[in-house]
C-alpha cells in the first residue's frame, strides 16, 4: 500500500492510498477514523478522481459519523466504568 497523496481540509485529515486494484480514502480527526475502500476503475483511477467524490458534503457527513462514533463511545465508556464520587473536602474552620 502507497500513499498517494493528501487532501485538504480544514478539520479531517485526509490521506488516499492505492493498492493492487483499489483506492482507500482515510479521514482522521483526533483519536477516530473512517477508511472508505474503492475498486479502482474508470471512475476512480486518480487522485484526482477521488478529490471528486470527498467534497464538501461527504465530509460534512463524515464529521457527523465521528459525532455519533464519539457520543457511542462515551456512552459505552459510561455502562463500563464505575460511577465516580463526588470528591468533597473536609470543611475547615
Amino acid at each position: 500500500m502507497r500513499i498517494i497523496g493528501y487532501i485538504e481540509h480544514p478539520v479531517l485529515k485526509i490521506t488516499v492510498f492505492k493498492m493492487d486494484n483499489r483506492l482507500s480514502v482515510k479521514l482522521e480527526s483526533g483519536l477516530y477514523e473512517q477508511t472508505y475502500k474503492l475498486r479502482d476503475s474508470d471512475t476512480f483511477h486518480t487522485l484526482a478522481d477521488v478529490e471528486r467524490l470527498v467534497d464538501a458534503a461527504f465530509c460534512e457527513s463524515v464529521l457527523q459519523l465521528f459525532n455519533q462514533m464519539h457520543a457511542l463511545k462515551n456512552e459505552a465508556l459510561a455502562k463500563h466504568l464505575p460511577a465516580q464520587a463526588d470528591e468533597s473536602f473536609e470543611e475547615i474552620i
